[in-house]
């Protein structure tokens, strides 16, 4: 694909992911920035337009699409929730969005998708992305059926698809699992700007961490197939957490967002056994 950026539809622009993009993607011909909540006025208008809409209308991100050489569709339900309400963004609304990128003729379309697709592999096992999904929580389990929904629209419609399963992203770690999880904005910005423009492309899925020595997840695919490597390592900020923090004696990827008590409140009937 061509490396100049054209004309990009950012969905879910308001968020914290959303902004970073935003940031990163100042050189694009144009951006069209989407959320259901109001954006700020473009501070250029010949460079950005704000559309205020539900990703889940499909006639309206038609219209947002018009022109766009690429989506990168970032607009989710972030945390841990009950299951319709999951469906309804992260599934629904993934698909509402690689259907009126089809129909508007868009070439390619960067999914959000979330290293939660495994969370339950322990966390010394290193992890490909072609290994099968393991989610930690209901989560999790959106996101591998939205990475589904672009191998779909790949397989059936020849869309460009990357699905980049995003680390946690923050100015700077802030627990211990971040020393493995971190993916610093620059990095960010940079998995998605190779995301966009990288050439091959069919369906891509990848694991969008900084370069982390103590990372969970293989980077090859990202350098391989999108030409991205990154250049940040969160072990620069080791010194802040104990080395004997119990995270490292071992348990899922996850950390806190996995196992019962993680999923217990959003379960049908509150979990309860009667």
């Amino acid at each position: 694909m061509d490396s100049q950026l054209g004309r990009v539809a950012v969905t879910g622009a308001a968020g914290r992911v959303g902004r970073t993009v935003r940031e990163g993607l100042g050189d694009a011909e144009h951006l069209v920035l989407i959320d259901r909540s109001p954006l700020p006025e473009p501070a250029n208008a010949d460079r950005e337009t704000a559309v205020e809409a539900d990703i889940t209308d499909v006639e309206a991100m038609v219209k947002a699409f018009e022109g766009a050489d690429a989506v990168v569709h970032l607009a989710v339900v972030a945390e841990e929730a009950p299951m319709p309400d999951l469906l309804k963004a992260n599934v629904e609304g993934t698909l509402a969005v690689l259907e009126a990128a089809r129909r508007a003729s868009v070439r390619r379309v960067v999914l959000a998708s979330s290293n939660r697709v495994t969370g339950n592999y322990p966390i010394h096992h290193h992890v490909f992305p072609d290994e099968p999904p393991r989610p930690d929580g209901f989560y999790g389990v959106t996101k591998v059926a939205a990475e589904a929904l672009g191998q779909l629209y790949a397989d059936t419609y020849g869309m460009q698809v990357v699905a980049l399963r995003i680390g946690s992203l923050e100015e700077r770690p802030t627990e211990t699992r971040h020393l493995a999880t971190w993916l610093s904005p620059r990095d960010c910005a940079g998995f998605v700007k190779a995301a966009l423009t990288a050439d091959n492309v069919n369906f891509v899925a990848a694991y969008a961490v900084s370069a982390n020595a103590r990372r969970f997840w293989d980077l090859t695919v990202g350098e391989n197939e999108l030409g991205y490597r990154p250049v940040d390592d969160a072990a620069v900020h080791s010194g802040d957490f104990p080395d004997d923090d119990p995270f490292w004696h071992g348990g899922p990827q996850g950390g806190a967002f996995a196992g019962p008590e993680a999923l217990a409140p959003h379960l049908p009937g509150g979990g309860s056994r009667e």
